[in-house]
């Protein structure tokens, strides 16, 4: 459903929004190993959602990534945006470029229904959501 690249982004937010708690900042090696994503990638997506206004970060010895309350609320629907853009929310379920109301493929009327309610799922789930789940192991983000 998402690329490789937003998955991660998810992962990592979540675990993000899980840790930072109180303005604690989070350095790329934790992020990666809370996320279960390769280092050198996850510096990339998080320089990337920090462009975006997803996240905040600050350098020097004390550095790292976190997030501000403002940001704690932003929700998959956000990050899914950032990273992909919103074709998994307005594109043809068959990639049709000419799909619309007007003139609709064959699965155009079913594949509405997902994209709303995808889009309903993943606007309604907040970052800070995750947390007691977490916190509770009652969800995961990696295999250990």
């Amino acid at each position: 459903m998402f690329s490789k690249t937003c998955e991660y982004a998810i992962r990592a937010m979540i675990f993000l929004a899980q840790k930072s708690v109180g303005g604690k900042r989070i350095g790329i090696k934790e992020i990666a190993k809370g996320s279960g994503a390769p280092e050198y990638f996850i510096a990339k997506v998080m320089q990337n959602l920090c462009r975006e206004g997803l996240v905040q970060s600050m350098k020097g010895p004390r550095g790292g990534f976190y997030l501000s309350e403002q940001n704690a609320q932003c929700s998959i629907a956000d990050i899914v945006r950032a990273v992909d853009g919103d074709a998994i929310f307005t594109a043809c379920g068959l990639g049709l470029h000419q799909c619309s109301e007007a003139n609709p493929c064959p699965i155009h009327h079913e594949y509405k229904g997902i994209r709303e309610a995808t889009n309903q799922m993943l606007e309604s789930a907040q970052l800070t959501s995750f947390k007691d789940e977490l916190d509770n192991q009652k969800s995961f983000l990696k295999l250990h």
